[in-house]
């Protein structure tokens, strides 16, 4: 069983996670986030910890902005966008429990004191921004080090405060180049902009 109680968005989801893992889930129900649902979840905190796992979109990502301001020792989960889509609908409910496991598997901590480890050269460089291929990229590179997809400036943002090491990010792109990831090897489709 995981220790920390696993924080979603509905209550689909938790059928999703306990499909995967063995763990306890708080559904936040989209952001209505109701007072005995933000007690619950601080209750949660205070005595087993908690991980963020919202849906890879820009609801789930605003869902988890708010979690992370009100409980910033939380940890976070990052299902790949293109692993959490079924049914024209993207969410952790569509995510397969390998998915789900290996989301947990990367469970990152956003550290009180951000790293300027990376930089914007450093997105440049690597071509996450920039080419036409970079969408792809991100959402790969994401995969790789537990810090989900996100447009170029989250993706930075990401790099410096999920505890993302120089030697990870340089393994996982060079992971992209021994890999040959290019522009069709994922449909864009999935990843958005």
């Amino acid at each position: 069983m995981i220790k920390e109680v696993i924080v979603v968005e509905g209550k689909q989801d938790i059928v999703a996670v306990r499909r995967a893992v063995d763990a306890e889930c708080i559904a936040t129900e989209g952001f209505n986030l109701l007072p005995r649902t933000i007690s619950r979840i601080d209750d949660a905190y205070k005595k087993r910890g908690i991980i963020i796992l919202t849906d890879p979109d820009s609801a789930g990502e605003r869902i988890r902005k708010y979690l992370t301001q009100r409980f910033p020792e939380a940890k976070h989960a990052f299902v790949p966008r293109a692993l959490a889509n079924a049914n024209n609908d993207i969410g952790i409910e569509q995510a397969s429990p390998a998915a789900i496991r290996d989301a947990l598997s990367k469970v990152r901590l956003q550290d009180w004191q951000p790293s300027n480890e990376f930089s914007w050269q450093d997105i440049i460089v690597a071509r996450l921004t920039g080419v036409p291929d970079a969408t792809v990229r991100r959402a790969v590179v994401g995969e790789k080090l537990g810090i989900g997809y996100s447009n170029a400036k989250g993706f930075l943002y990401r790099l410096n405060n999920y505890g993302v090491t120089r030697e990870e990010f340089e393994e996982a792109i060079k992971s992209l180049e021994t890999d040959g990831v290019q522009a069709g090897a994922v449909e864009e489709t999935h990843y958005g902009h």
